[in-house]
This record gives C-alpha cells, structure tokens and sequence, in this order.
C-alpha cells in the first residue's frame, strides 16, 4: 500500500520549518496521517516538532521519558491491536507523532488506520450501534493516575503534589468522568467517550477509539452501552477484521517520523521480530 512521504527540498531542511509544517497540515486534514522521511532529525528536532504542532503537550503516565517533551514506545513484542493513542484517558491527544532513530531490520511495521474509512464501511445497523455513548471502566493504580493528574491539573506538575481538592477539581473540569477513590490508593474509573468521533483537525464521522487497542500498561478495561450491555469480544472482533482491510504499514527507516490525526486515525504494531530498534512518541492537543 502507498502512502504519503514528505521529503525535505534540501540537505538542511528542518521538519519544523514553515513549508513542511503546511505540508504535514496538509496531509492530516486530506489523509489523517502523513511520514516525513530523509530528514535525519535527532531528538531535539523531533521534540521541536511536536511542540511546533501541538499548542499543549500531553504525557502517558505509564511511559518512560525520552526528553522534556517526549517519551519512549514500549509495549512488549507481542502485535498491537489498532487503538487512538491515550483513547480511553479524558483528554485524548488530537496529535501524536511517532520517531524512529534506528529502526528494526524485520517487523515492528507500526500499523496505520483511517477510523472514517471503517466508518464508511460498516453497514448501517453498526453506525447506529457506535455511534452511541460508550463507557470505558478499569482499574488504575495511584501511581499512575496522579502522574497523569499532575501532567493535566494547571497548578501542579509533579504527583506529590496532588491533594483532595485538585482531584474533586478535575473531577469537576471534565463532565463525562468518574470515578471512586479505594484504599489501596488506586481508583476504579469510569469514562464515557463516543466510538464515532469528528475529527479535531478535518470533521467527518470516523470510528477512532481504544476498543481494538491493547492493556499493555494498564489493567484490561470493560466496555459497555449504558450501565448493562457490555461490548463483547466477539463484536469486538468482527470490528477488528472490518478495519484490517483498511490497514497500511509503516516499514520504518532510521530517521523516519510519522504524524497522526488521534481523533480519526487508529495505530498499531506488527509482532517484534528485531529487538534492535528504537521508537519515541511525542503528542498532544491542538
């Protein structure tokens, strides 16, 4: 499958500079998705890129860290099922970018969808059924969901810091959240999002969320309409062919980055075969 490549006009383009930032704008809003290649960027010109993009970085609390504004992809071997990037936290990213400095001589294709072609091809009692409110429920441990409240709250930045009232304060900013604090420390939390979405960058119905995605760091969520009728995982799976067909692959060369639309364009991973590579991820809102 074919897929857009932007490649720099001269030996010392930067990807940040204004004519490929209109090309990468460009891209997202008529494909969702785009690969810059034959830049040879390192970290700082990726980091750069990704704040270039985004007006507000975004971090996964689970992840290590490559710089200030950059973290590391790692998920095991195993394949990855399509998911949007954060899709079951309650600000999801409306951009993530992916960099690759060296990238595997076999496997490791990460895997590209356009969540508006599945939309397109379901037939009309799936749009029905997914265009409905969809409520996501797991289990996060407390250190997980404070970093990720420190990350999001504007008045802290660090986890140590989080009390009673900056959790009931965003409780309060995000209206479609709950959640209920145990002893442990960790929380049961419930979110409701919508499987079919708008774009953030482009419009158009497109089916991008987390319900094909793995639990890597995570425990496994539960997924339902309403309080009683759980998703079950042969739905699931009869989806989960449905946007094969519509699937591309990312053969990696060192250097390479791609930048996805989150709210339309679900990712993945091929099975790890060369342990040898390296991948960073950078995202955040518009």
């Amino acid at each position: 499958m074919s897929y857009n490549i932007i490649r720099p006009e001269h030996d010392a383009q930067s990807p940040t500079e204004a004519g490929v930032l209109s090309k990468i704008r460009g891209d997202l809003e008529r494909d969702g998705w785009t690969l810059l290649r034959g830049f040879h960027p390192d970290m700082a010109a990726f980091s750069a890129l990704t704040t270039a993009l985004c007006k507000k970085i975004t971090f996964d609390p689970a992840r290590e860290y490559g710089d200030a504004q950059t973290q590391k992809v790692d998920a095991g071997t195993g394949p990855i099922g399509l998911h949007t990037e954060n899709g079951n936290t309650p600000v999801c990213p409306d951009i993530v970018a992916f960099y690759s400095p060296v990238a595997a001589f076999e496997g490791s294709q990460t895997t590209v969808c356009d969540g508006r072609a599945v939309y397109e091809a379901m037939d009309e009692a799936q749009k029905t059924r997914w265009q409905q409110p969809m409520t996501v429920e797991r289990y996060l441990p407390e250190d997980l969901w404070k970093r990720y409240l420190a990350n999001e709250h504007p008045a802290i930045t660090r986890p140590e810091e989080v009390t009673p009232r900056h959790i009931e304060e965003f409780r309060a900013a995000i209206p479609n959240q709950d959640f209920d604090l145990l002893e442990d420390g960790g929380i049961n939390y419930r979110l409701t999002v919508s499987p079919v979405r708008a774009s953030s960058l482009s419009g158009g119905q497109g089916f991008a969320n987390a319900v094909l995605g793995p639990s890597h760091n995570y425990a496994p969520p539960r997924y339902s309409f309403g309080p009683d009728e759980i998703i079950e995982r042969d739905e699931i799976e009869e989806l989960r062919s449905l946007a094969e067909t519509y699937t591309q692959e990312i053969n990696w060369q060192d250097g390479d980055i791609a930048v996805l639309d989150n709210t339309r364009v679900m990712h993945g991973r091929r099975a790890i075969v060369d342990n040898n590579r390296q991948l960073f991820i950078g995202m955040g809102n518009l």
